[in-house]
């Protein structure tokens, strides 16, 4: 038979998928691997569903989602941000971000472009690059910076064929959020080399203590910017799938072009659900991220206690140890983790070079799964023998967290 598709079959497997599919054959198995909110999505955006299905909104929308979405969509932008986005011509509704990423790429990318991608990184991103028709160069961060994106070593890997930057803050799989002066150095970067940028803005609204710093802010970058964002993770609606991005209106027709002729429109229920969470929905985002905040405080805590190194991230909610105490490499650790303790996690090496010795965690689990989950961890780092640093807090971090967790409810 004639061959398949060479680009796609080069591809390797995702490796978070491997491990999944490990973890279920296990009944026992408590997982931290699964990046999306435990939350169930706020009442009020499931009953806006539910009477659109009533009300029978069952039906294809506009190929770039329904007008009531895209007006809020920009308003949601311009009062956060200050930017300005014509729902008419420069958003776009898609099922999920994902197919943003999708389209976005095929709308920039010709053969033979490179795309900068800063790891560790989702691990879509490298994939859908390849399959775009690019070349994906990653750029590493490292955790002696927090994985903040270091600038001058951006402009050194910037050549003659790089067509765009792709970059996520807060950041999958550390929890890095890229602090304003990155963001700017970043803009001048792309401004001087005549670059895209694409900003995955997924996680946007999951920072603490800090302000996520947009590049939709930046007027001088407006035309060369292309914001991919949704709902999925500050709404809890992982699967809704529907996500948006806000381009300059070349870059948007285009996209809407690809969308047109693969996906039509994101389903008409969830946009209906969605119009409904950037209206009324800021006050539950609120109250997830404080008990995320809750929760990233215990289990960083409690990491270093069972002798992995761990920075308390300041966006998302994944925390990102080292296991590089305990001798393994990410992978090993990983697998050795849930067959012997029973908890799933995520090895740093399937997000690039620079999570090699590390796993990620994430803390979108009930606190008790959490806390069985911390149990398991310290005893199995006690078991292959890793050098324990045991926390100068007198008290147990249980409580104190146990105390933040109970002041919310869904």
């Amino acid at each position: 038979m004639k061959p398949l598709n060479r680009v796609v079959a080069s591809i390797p497997p995702s490796g978070i998928r491997r491990f999944f599919e490990l973890a279920s054959n296990r009944a026992d198995v408590i997982s931290l691997g699964i990046g999306e909110p435990d939350f169930v999505t706020p009442w009020r955006v499931r009953e806006a569903a539910i009477y659109s299905i009533e009300k029978g909104y069952t039906t294809y929308t506009a190929n770039a989602g329904t007008r009531e979405l895209r007006n809020l969509i920009a308003e949601h932008y311009r009062e956060r941000y200050g930017a300005s986005y014509d729902p008419d011509s420069q958003i776009v509704v898609t099922s999920g971000v994902s197919e943003a990423l999708d389209i976005a790429l095929r709308a920039l990318v010709e053969p033979g472009d490179e795309i900068i991608v800063f790891e560790p990184c989702y691990v879509s991103y490298g994939p859908c690059v390849t399959m775009a028709g690019g070349t994906p160069v990653m750029v590493p961060t490292a955790s002696s910076d927090g994985f903040i994106v270091d600038p001058d070593r951006v402009r050194r890997h910037v050549t003659s064929r790089t067509k765009a930057m792709l970059i996520c803050s807060p950041g999958n799989p550390t929890g890095a959020v890229q602090p304003p002066d990155v963001v700017e150095a970043l803009a001048e970067i792309a401004i001087q080399n005549d670059l895209y940028i694409l900003a995955d803005d997924i996680y946007a609204q999951l920072v603490y203590g800090v302000r996520h710093s947009s590049f939709a802010e930046l007027e001088a970058v407006a035309d060369r910017t292309v914001i991919l964002n949704g709902l999925s993770k500050s709404m809890a609606m992982t699967g809704w799938r529907v996500g948006f991005v806000c381009a300059p209106e070349p870059v948007a027709a285009l996209m809407l072009k690809i969308h047109q002729y693969t996906a039509l429109c994101a389903p008409h229920t969830s946009q209906m659900a969605a119009a409904e969470a950037l209206r009324n929905g800021e006050g539950e985002t609120r109250r997830m991220v404080a008990a995320y905040d809750v929760r990233r405080r215990y289990l960083v805590s409690a990491l270093n206690d069972a002798g992995l190194p761990c920075a308390l991230p300041d966006g998302a909610f994944y925390v990102f140890p080292s296991v590089a105490p305990t001798g393994l490499s990410s992978e090993v650790f990983a697998e050795r983790l849930l067959t012997e303790a029973g908890v799933a996690v995520v090895p740093g090496s399937v997000f690039g070079p620079s999570g090699e010795g590390h796993v990620r965690c994430s803390y979108a689990a009930p606190f008790p799964v959490l806390e069985q989950a911390v149990e398991r961890i310290r005893q199995f780092t006690g078991l292959i023998g890793s050098d324990r640093q045991p926390s100068q807090t007198k008290q147990d971090p249980r409580v104190a967290a146990r105390q933040g967790e109970q002041a919310y409810a869904v």
